[in-house]
């Protein structure tokens, strides 16, 4: 009886086996470098997803949808029917995927269309009655390793870094429509796009229990809300969790959202050229990870990374939209200047007054001095240097844009916030003060936040500077030359004021050889001790124009460097004297009393870069060789030791290769035009550079006296600086760095300019022209006859207009010409 009751079992056993298996079926969906094998059993799953030939998802809980209510999962693995698959053409749809439960059914559709670019996949999803969810996966993909892939590009311009997913259940969350999976490794890139019409998309990054990456879109009618932190409701990166979103609503009735597949060859899209001199591999890691780490979500860029554990971001960070010009993504850019809208709007108190901070959590600020969107004022003081940064970021962003419309937007806040600092000059002598007489009051008022800098104080006075001299540019442009007069007055009213020495009442200590930090009220002065960032901002942003001051400060420095062996500038030079710090900044070198900060590492390459090259490209490789050690996954390194040290990691590590782009490669994207100013020393010859600049990709060609812009069409090459820009028929070439058009060139074929010498008398260039090609030449002798010459022979006289302007319409009888203009006397 027993063997026969077995017997039956294993029939019956068998039968369920063999039904399963029968009703279990698998379509593969091919499109271009991008295949996977969509599963339709008793269960509605992409079970495989194949990038270029790499496996990233092999399992059958790869690709899936679901929802979650009251903590029961209810999802497309588990169908109450067998869905209906039909196949047309280059058209795969699969319906009637039906799950839930007695008294809950979720009904959806999947439509799958192959284009030569791309998969695009269709998710139709109806429900009879409202969905209190938990979270919504729609859907959730499950690659196979958290290492599959290096990091994921964010929409706007961020990154989910999986390096810093160190542990299991590591979850971040984000909004955006759309992630650039990549590993520089292999060279695969996945490029994932959610469209939805009317809806707000959300996307969420986990480290599974099994240490696999759990890629989650959701989809809901209102922006997902965060649901850590019951105070504040602000974390993004939780640790040993999930739940980053809010529960939500799915309206009853019908939704729909395309998700779109697409393969794209890292190198190609984010490749930097070709480096000599330095190691271009990590040039590219560094402003690929580090930099933009500092982004934590669409609305807030910052520099303290996402993983930091409150959450910081610090508007009193000048530098920020500068990381823009290195990172070179069009995504960061618009990006940015969304944040920046909504600093303006949220950021900015009815004075005028700028908060200095945002973060996840209320802890850091003072008491009772936050407002319900996160900024706030911080516990160690008024930091007063976050007004002009906020302008300068504005300023900055605005010359990598072009965008006169988006920053006249921000005129009438940039000079509210200029103006509430402007009237902190009690004493009218360009040198607005700070909220604190004296340092023993102990309270701090700038990014050196732990030192007790008061009344005027030359670190935020050389901030002002700068966002003064940038913002009276910008007044020009936008028709408020009054304004523009008004901050270029106070502007040198400070230089001079600044350039004094102590006993005038200046920043310039001519015994210690350095610009001082702070002044007390009663004369003492403070922060002599050769503060970095004084004295590098001093130089960098032409408040110095004394050379001799420039090579005493640099060259003291560079001394000391050497005698400790240092790899990157320190804070300062040596120590605070006592209470010029908090009290656990002794014994020196401790924190902001010595040790090193790479986020002053741009101003400092800067302040190098045209003294003594070498001296910036030395430290520039150091912080490559560190980057190699330890990722520069730290806040910042101990003087001592030279060991990485604090629990965040800052995206202004990163700013050393920014200054490696900018003061040695001599990159500068403008508003009117693309400004090349490169102080390169021999062994940087040869480099050549992609560079993204207005919709046009760009190769930077970089030689000794020897440097071009192309754009495939259009070349200019030229030994000194000058600007580039170009329309689809227009070169326009700009001398020297100067703001105006000296020439224009129209043709409709290849053009190649070789400049050799301009000047208002005597015009020289050397072209290769496909085409016919029509000159203006802008800004010679008004109303003066000039001579054409070609290859040496005399061709013409022609007469500049009023303006100085002076049209050459010529049909190149060869490939190669020399042309000269000269003044008829």
């Amino acid at each position: 009886m027993l063997i026969k009751k077995i017997y039956t079992l294993l029939i019956f056993c068998s039968f369920i086996f063999f039904s399963t298996a029968a009703i279990s079926k698998d379509v593969t969906i091919a499109g271009p470098k991008v295949t996977m094998a969509l599963n339709y059993g008793r269960q509605a799953s992409i079970t495989s997803l194949v990038v270029n030939g790499q496996k990233v998802i092999n399992s059958a809980d790869g690709v899936f949808t679901s929802v979650s209510i009251n903590g029961v999962t209810y999802s497309s693995l588990q169908l109450k029917a067998a869905p209906v698959l039909i196949k047309t053409g280059n058209i795969i749809k699969l319906s009637n995927i039906s799950y839930g439960d007695k008294s809950l059914t979720i009904t959806e559709s999947w439509l799958f269309t192959i284009s030569n670019k791309a998969i695009k996949w269709t998710i139709e999803r109806a429900s009879s009655q409202p969905l209190n969810v938990d979270q919504s996966s729609a859907p959730v993909f499950n690659f196979d390793s958290i290492n599959t892939w290096e990091g994921a590009y964010q929409g706007y311009g961020g990154l989910a870094w999986f390096y810093l997913f160190n542990e299991k259940l590591c979850t971040y969350g984000v909004h955006t429509q759309s992630s650039d999976f990549w590993n520089s490794k292999t060279g695969n890139g996945l490029n994932i796009t959610v469209a939805a019409p009317g809806k707000n998309v959300a996307m969420q990054y986990t480290r599974t229990n099994a240490d696999r990456l759990a890629y989650t879109i959701s989809v809901s009618n209102k922006q997902m809300e965060l649901k850590q932190d019951s105070d504040t409701h602000r974390r993004r990166f939780l640790r040993g969790r999930t739940d980053v979103w809010a529960p939500f609503t799915i309206a009853a009735g019908k939704s729909s959202q395309s998700i779109t597949l697409s393969y794209f060859n890292f190198d190609e899209k984010y490749g930097r050229g070709k480096f000599k001199g330095v190691d271009g591999a990590k040039v590219g890691a560094v402003l690929n990870t580090i930099a933009r780490i500092g982004v934590i979500d669409s609305l807030h860029f910052g520099g303290n990374s996402w993983a930091t554990p409150y959450g910081p971001i610090c508007l009193h960070e000048q530098y920020i939209a500068q990381l823009g010009l290195a990172i070179n993504d069009t995504k960061y850019l618009k990006g940015d200047e969304t944040c920046l809208d909504y600093y303006r709007d949220h950021a900015i108190k009815p004075d005028g007054r700028v908060y200095p901070r945002w973060a996840y959590t209320n802890e850091d600020a003072m008491p009772n001095q936050f407002n319900s969107d996160g900024f706030y004022e911080a516990q160690w003081g008024i930091l007063m240097d976050s007004n002009p940064d906020l302008v300068t970021n504005v300023a900055d962003l605005f010359d990598m844009t072009g965008d006169k419309t988006w920053v006249k937007g921000h005129q009438l806040s940039c000079e509210k916030a200029l103006d509430w600092i402007l009237k902190r000059d009690s004493n009218n002598n360009g040198l607005v003060e700070m909220m604190t007489d004296n340092h023993t009051q102990k309270r701090s008022s700038d990014w050196i936040d732990i030192v007790w800098a008061s009344y005027e104080n030359a670190f935020v006075n050389a901030k002002l500077y700068h966002a003064l001299v940038k913002w009276a540019a910008i007044e020009q442009q936008l028709n408020n030359p009054a304004k523009a007069v008004y901050y270029q007055n106070f502007a040198a009213k400070l230089k001079a004021s600044f350039n004094k020495p102590t006993t005038e009442g200046g920043f310039w200590d001519q015994e210690k050889g350095c610009y001082a930090y702070w002044i007390d009220k009663d004369k003492t002065v403070h922060g002599r001790n050769m503060v970095t960032p004084v004295n590098f901002m001093a130089i960098a942003y032409d408040i110095c124009d004394n050379d001799a001051r420039r090579q005493t400060i640099l060259d003291n420095i560079e001394t000391q460097m050497q005698q400790e062996k240092l790899f990157f500038w320190p804070l300062c030079m040596s120590s605070y004297l006592p209470g010029e710090a908090k009290e656990y900044q002794y014994p020196f070198p401790s924190y902001e009393n010595g040790d090193l900060f790479l986020s002053w590492g741009l101003i400092a390459v800067k302040a190098y870069a045209e003294y003594k090259p070498a001296l910036a490209i030395k430290y520039v490789r150091n912080v490559l060789a560190q980057y190699g050690k330890d990722g520069l996954a730290f806040k910042r390194y101990g003087r001592v030791k030279q060991d990485g040290l604090g629990d965040d990691i800052l995206s202004g590590n990163s700013l050393a290769i920014v200054g490696l782009y900018q003061a040695i490669y001599g990159i500068n994207p403008l508003y009117n035009r693309f400004y090349l100013n490169p102080h390169i020393t021999p062994e940087l010859a040869g480099t050549v550079l992609n560079y993204r600049f207005r919709g046009k990709k760009l190769a930077i060609s970089l030689d000794s006296n020897s440097y071009a812009v192309a754009d495939g069409k259009f070349k200019v090459s030229a030994s000194q600086s000058f600007g580039f820009n170009s329309t689809a028929n227009e070169l326009s070439y700009f001398n020297s760095d100067n703001p105006a058009v000296a020439l224009n060139a129209t043709s409709t074929g290849k053009l190649t300019i070789h400049i050799k010498n301009w000047e208002a008398g005597r015009v020289e260039w050397e072209q290769q022209a496909a085409k016919p090609v029509a000159y203006v030449l802008h800004r010679l002798h008004s109303n003066a006859t000039y001579k054409l010459t070609i290859n040496r022979k005399p061709v013409k006289t022609i007469k500049s207009d009023l303006k100085g302007d002076l049209m050459v319409n010529y049909k190149s009888p060869s490939a190669r010409e020399d042309m000269m203009i000269s003044k008829v006397d």
